[in-house]
């Protein structure tokens, strides 16, 4: 068993417990069984770290004097000592959230990548000169925004922080950060892992709790800038509305139903292979999955039958033994939405061709699903099903797999397989999404902005345009007269 070495809330560099006495469990997705119990921060728990971090944002104090070297610096300490403790967080993160260990491992790994090309950034956030009209010196300054609340899922967790971290304490933002109340145990960690590193107090603060309590009074209080949020596309419709209030600044990073176009060009069985993964990767957990899978008909049987054989090989179980791929789904109240939607599909007329069931052991356990003939109309060609389920749909032409690439009130990722360099250019010019990727899909870096068209988001997390997110542009204009 994982040793679990914090579970309170964690303000100006302190531990506290929730000022109400309340607390909830988080609990082990692979046995059903409680880990430990979390405090549970309220209202007046985040008022106290708003208040932390406002006071550690204040002009004059310790972290709006630090050169922003020496800001860099200290994101890079801050990953080296998650490489140093990368063993205990992955297998923290596995305990808590189910996913196999090699898959938290690399988790592991994005956030160090995160962290480290955000120090590197810290200092080369700069303004320009300006030659305006007139006897006049003007010059752009970028300051930060000022105290960002961030509010993060449960389905990639420590990487979910380091993406919310490391562009606004690059920035020079303090944080105020509401971890995802199934998946509290790596981000409370790593509030350990801030003192270590020499961040000063109130620069990160930590309040786990529910969205309803914790999350809304992060929203709602008129002292937080900025409200970072990733998740589903209907809370995220209600942080929007919600912050208007304040005219907060809001980046979104939300839901998706992405199509994935595989051409008649393309070796089947490296296809099915890739469309297999980028579909039930994370147990389908995933935010950008290729759950609309479009194949050629000229090789559309042949594909359906690879993608069988892949759902079936795949090993589901305990995420800490070395064989499994697939480990539990989060909770219970995401096995029965994800099992409601697989009913769905065979009621209405979708072929299942392996899988569509609970698995019979102690565990949030579904097998892997494949659903061949799936029809637009659909309610798992449509929905967010966030859940080990393909959708196999047959098309003629190009222009016809771009046009239902396109039906669809998402726009987060799609992709396209295919040896025709100008099927690519066209795909990729037609389709309305953040990313598209083509011979591959979620080849995701910290290097490249990641975020969604219409539904699926506003703004942009890694890369440059990460940090812009966090950032105020102040125009400095000086009479020379």
């Amino acid at each position: 068993m994982v040793q679990v070495k914090y579970t309170k809330i964690f303000i100006n560099n302190e531990w506290h417990d929730s000022l109400s006495g309340k607390t909830f469990p988080t609990i082990n997705p692979s046995t059903e069984e409680k880990i430990a119990d979390i405090q549970a921060g309220e209202k007046a728990d985040v008022d106290k770290a708003v208040e932390a971090a406002v006071k550690a944002f204040k002009i004059g104090s310790e972290w709006r004097k630090m050169d922003a070297s020496a800001r860099g610096r200290l994101l890079n300490k801050l990953a080296e000592l998650v490489e140093r403790d990368q063993k205990y967080l992955a297998e923290l993160e596995t305990l808590d959230n189910g996913k196999p260990l090699p898959m938290a491992m690399n988790d592991i790994h994005a956030a160090i990548r995160a962290f480290k090309y955000y120090a590197g950034w810290a200092d080369k956030i700069h303004g320009k000169t300006i030659p305006a009209d007139g006897n006049v010196c003007s010059f752009t300054k970028i300051e930060p925004v000022g105290v960002c609340g961030q509010i993060i899922p449960w389905n990639f967790p420590l990487v979910m922080l380091a993406w919310k971290w490391a562009p606004a304490l690059a920035t020079g933002c303090t944080v105020v950060l509401k971890p995802a109340e199934q998946t509290p145990l790596t981000a409370l960690y790593m509030g350990s892992l801030i003192i270590e590193a020499g961040f000063p107090p109130g620069v990160v603060n930590i309040v786990p709790g529910y969205g309803p309590t914790a999350g809304a009074a992060l929203v709602d209080n008129p002292l937080v800038d900025k409200i970072a949020f990733t998740g589903s596309t209907e809370v995220g419709k209600l942080i929007s509305k919600n912050a208007s209030a304040t005219l907060k600044r809001v980046s979104l990073e939300l839901g998706g139903k992405s199509p994935l176009v595989v051409t008649e060009n393309f070796d089947v069985t490296m296809a099915a292979e890739i469309a297999s993964a980028g579909c039930m990767v994370n147990q389908g957990q995933t935010c950008c999955a290729a759950t609309r899978t479009f194949v050629h008909e000229s090789i559309y049987d042949e594909f359906v039958k690879q993608s069988a054989i892949i759902a079936q090989r795949r090993v589901v179980g305990c995420p800490f033994e070395a064989a499994t791929v697939q480990g539990p789904q989060i909770d219970a109240t995401q096995t029965e939405k994800i099992l409601e939607l697989i009913e769905s599909g065979k009621k209405q007329g979708a072929r299942l061709v392996t899988g569509g069931s609970r698995m019979k052991q102690k565990g949030y356990f579904i097998e892997p699903t494949v659903f061949a003939d799936v029809d637009d109309s659909m309610r798992i060609a449509k929905e967010e099903i966030f859940g080990p389920v393909q959708q196999l749909f047959k098309y003629k032409t190009l222009d016809e797999a771009i046009e239902r690439s396109n039906a669809t009130e998402y726009g987060l990722a799609a992709g396209i397989l295919t040896n025709d360099i100008n099927q690519a250019l066209k795909y990729a010019d037609s389709v309305r999404a953040g990313s598209i990727w083509v011979n591959g899909f979620m080849t995701m870096s910290c290097n490249t902005p990641f975020g969604g068209f219409k539904q699926s988001g506003i703004g942009r997390e890694m890369g440059e345009e990460g940090l812009h997110e966090y950032c105020e542009i102040k125009t400095v204009t000086i009479n020379m007269n």
